[in-house]
């Protein structure tokens, strides 16, 4: 099975957080172990760090959000816009990762995924976030 790059698992990282915000919405049991291997057939410490991280610390994640979206809140983004930027929050908070690669690689999602009015939120959250930390 071929090697995911880091870019290619947070896109996987990203389907995750968005499937686990479906079935929480829903009201849906979900176990997260499933969620990831439904999306990922491999093990990947990166992708179980990333995602139980941003589950784990969600409420400060969020706030961190709010804290910084102009005339926002997080839970009026999309599923997807918000799995992004909870991913880039998280990796700009509580990991190691460079800081300019985890705004890069969440800007490279959401030019993917997003409109560019929510890819320029997302910027512009993850700009402060950084200048702050």
């Amino acid at each position: 099975m071929k090697k995911l790059t880091r870019s290619e698992l947070r896109n996987k990282i990203m389907t995750i957080l968005y499937q686990i915000n479906v079935y929480r919405k829903n009201n849906m049991k979900y176990d997260i172990e499933e969620v990831i291997k439904e999306v990922l057939e491999m093990e990947n410490e990166f992708v179980k760090e990333v995602v139980y991280g941003v589950v784990t610390h969600e409420k400060e994640i969020d706030e961190i959000a709010n804290k910084y979206l102009k005339d926002w809140t997080i839970d009026r983004l999309g599923y997807t816009d918000q799995a992004i930027l909870k991913m880039g929050i998280f990796e700009l908070t509580y990991t190691e990762t460079p800081d300019i690669v985890c705004i890069n690689e969440a800007i490279e999602l959401a030019k993917m995924y997003s409109d560019d009015e929510v890819r320029k939120m997302i910027n512009s959250v993850l700009d402060k976030v950084y200048h702050n930390k």
